[in-house]
């Protein structure tokens, strides 16, 4: 079991990687024109934020890996999990290069970004399963209900791990959403894999490094945002969430502790939904922080509420688990 002090260093570390590299990566990114193309049918808002220095989540990638590498004994899980975050992180990075490349606000094809995806989903899903005689058996959260899905779960668990980086993705929408959000959701796993029923000191290790890489972004990327994670950010973040709880065994703690990252994804499937069916809209606009942005509230009153937001419900997957 790691100590307080050992996972606090740990992700000091990393937030001081983060910090000392910023300052360097930001000017070769302007420098480098690897500037945001924001979507014109977003709010009319964020068009000046066109051209604000993308695929800053590269320094968070570094951050991560150099610390899980250097923290801990390496071992089989704090690799798969490094290898979520890098892998997912080069889907991301791919998306935005082509954005870049050709100053549009879509990269990849959804079916080339599912099917990459897909196979990191799949080689993660398939290691836990042979890795953990228990990884069948989904804990549900509140109660003593054990669910064993069996050979299922490796295709349920491709699924969750798809859905969630998405879902992450879909959450990076305005200054310090998701850094703050996946901040708060880190510092629970980091507590579950260290002192709850579920200890796995790699997990610990990988999530307090993710810890130290969001708070270090944050002072980059919090309200007016010098630099955006991008995709590359996004959905490396996504693959971390996914690998805590994947290899400890407490997946259906996602959509509690990352309600938010639920929320996100639902009113997309909602407003997607409803508008090919009705040609109605029921949000404002989709993902749903937008949505409260066309109700009149400051991208700043957004983000802190989903932060709050999500403290509470961490507090309650503690209450869940200990």
């Amino acid at each position: 079991m790691l100590g307080i002090t050992e996972l606090t260093y740990t992700a000091l570390i990393s937030f001081l990687i983060v910090v000392i590299l910023g300052p360097i990566f930001i000017p070769m990114l302007t420098k480098f024109k690897f500037g945001q193309t924001v979507r014109s049918d977003g709010p009319k808002s964020h068009l000046s934020k066109n051209g604000t220095p993308t695929m800053g989540g590269i320094l968070m990638i570094i951050a991560i890996l150099i610390t899980g590498l250097t923290r801990s004994r390496v071992g089989s899980d704090l690799l798969v999990g490094l290898f979520c975050v890098a892998g997912f992180g080069l889907v991301g990075f791919l998306d935005d290069f082509i954005i870049i490349k050709k100053k549009r606000s879509l990269g990849l094809r959804a079916w080339q970004k599912i099917v990459l995806q897909l196979g990191i989903a799949l080689f993660v899903s398939y290691y836990q399963y042979n890795q953990s005689a228990s990884a069948p058996q989904l804990m549900v959260p509140f109660t003593d209900i054990v669910i064993n899905v069996g050979p299922l779960y490796v295709p349920f668990m491709t699924f969750v791990i798809v859905a969630t980086v998405n879902a992450v993705n879909l959450t990076d929408g305005l200054d310090g959403l998701a850094s703050g959000i996946t901040l708060v959701v880190s510092t629970f796993f980091m507590l579950l894999a260290s002192y709850s029923g579920v200890v796995n000191q790699e997990v610990a290790v990988l999530a307090a490094a993710t810890v130290g890489a969001c708070l270090g972004f944050l002072g980059f990327n919090s309200y007016p945002a010098k630099i955006f994670m991008g995709d590359t950010g996004s959905m490396a973040l996504g693959g971390a969430v996914v690998s805590f709880a994947v290899l400890t065994n407490t997946v259906l703690l996602i959509p509690l502790v990352g309600g938010i990252y639920f929320a996100e994804a639902l009113s997309v499937i909602i407003q997607v939904t409803v508008y090919r069916l009705t040609r109605k809209r029921v949000f404002k606009m989709a993902p749903i922080h937008h949505h409260f942005e066309q109700c009149g509230w400051p991208e700043t009153k957004v983000v802190f509420t989903f932060w709050i937001v999500t403290i509470i419900l961490a507090w309650i997957g503690i209450i869940a688990v200990f």
